[in-house]
Order: structure tokens, then sequence, then C-alpha cells
């Protein structure tokens, strides 16, 4: 069954992800970060979910704002060499399509690293973890955050 961002992207654009614009190229970038954000705007707040974003979608300030009303925001971080072989094993990914793939990919994520340290709740390094281990590790962070309620941030009780 699609995440509620993917539905929200069939709807509008015919296809489970609007972010695997076909033919993708610098140029099309613009489209790509339109139809994030797109989605994004698709999303009711009260609506419990997961989702799930590209790195790229704190580029926009819309973006982040839509992000922090719809719920909290976990960082999943991983040092830069874990990062890129994740990123390169993706079937879509045209900005590590050029030359040199590697130095694109690090001059993304430090641009990028400030403003996802500035937005994150939470931050979890996943870099060594297995996914059962990531998902301990987020329920755990979640139950400690929940515990300080001088932070405003309500934890719904499926995640406790």
């Amino acid at each position: 069954m699609p995440a509620p961002a993917d539905k929200a992207c069939l709807a509008r654009y015919g296809r489970h992800c609007c972010f695997e614009i076909r033919n993708f190229d610098p140029g099309n970038e613009r489209r790509f970060r339109e139809a994030e954000t797109q989605a994004l705007r698709g999303l009711a707040p009260a609506t419990q979910a997961i989702i799930v974003t590209g790195g790229g979608i704190v580029l926009r300030e819309e973006n982040v704002d839509r992000l922090k009303r719809l719920g909290i925001l976990i960082w999943i971080d991983a040092n830069e060499k874990t990062l890129f072989e994740r990123a390169s094993r993706a079937a879509n990914r045209p900005l590590l399509e050029g030359d040199n793939p590697r130095e694109a990919f690090a001059q993304m994520l430090q641009a990028r690293l400030p403003l996802y340290a500035k937005i994150a709740h939470l931050r979890v390094d996943t870099s060594v973890l297995t996914d059962e281990e990531v998902a301990v590790a987020i329920l755990s962070k979640l139950r400690r955050l929940d515990r300080n309620p001088g932070l405003g941030l309500s934890i719904p009780a499926t995640a406790q």
C-alpha cells in the first residue's frame, strides 16, 4: 500500500513516486523540487504517517515549514561514505550521474548538513546499524522526547 505521500503523487501525477521525474537533468531539478513541494502540500497534519523524503527536500523553506507542521522530524544520518554507497545503489539518482559522482555527492551533503541540523528534532546515526537497530534507536529517542513536554511536541500513542 503506498504511503500518504505516494498516494498524493499518484493522484496528482499518475505514478506512485512523483519524485521520479523522467529525463531528469539539471534543468529539470526545479520541476523535481516543485513536485516534492506539491506532494507535501497534499498531506494533512492530523494524519499519522511516516513520511520519507529525499535529502534535497530541505532546500525549500516552504518544505521545511510544512514538514515542521506535519510532525517530528528525524534526521537519518550516517557517515559520508555510507550515505554515498546507499545513494549510489538507488536506480534513479540523476544528480549523481556526472563525471565525478562522489564529489557531487560530497558538495550536496555539505550544503545540506546545516539545514538538517537546524530542523531535525532528532538525529539517528545509522552508519553501522541494521534496519532493526535503526527502528529501536528511533523509538527510544521518541520516548525520551515525549518525556520532555517543554518542547511542545506530541508523540502519537502508537509510537510509544
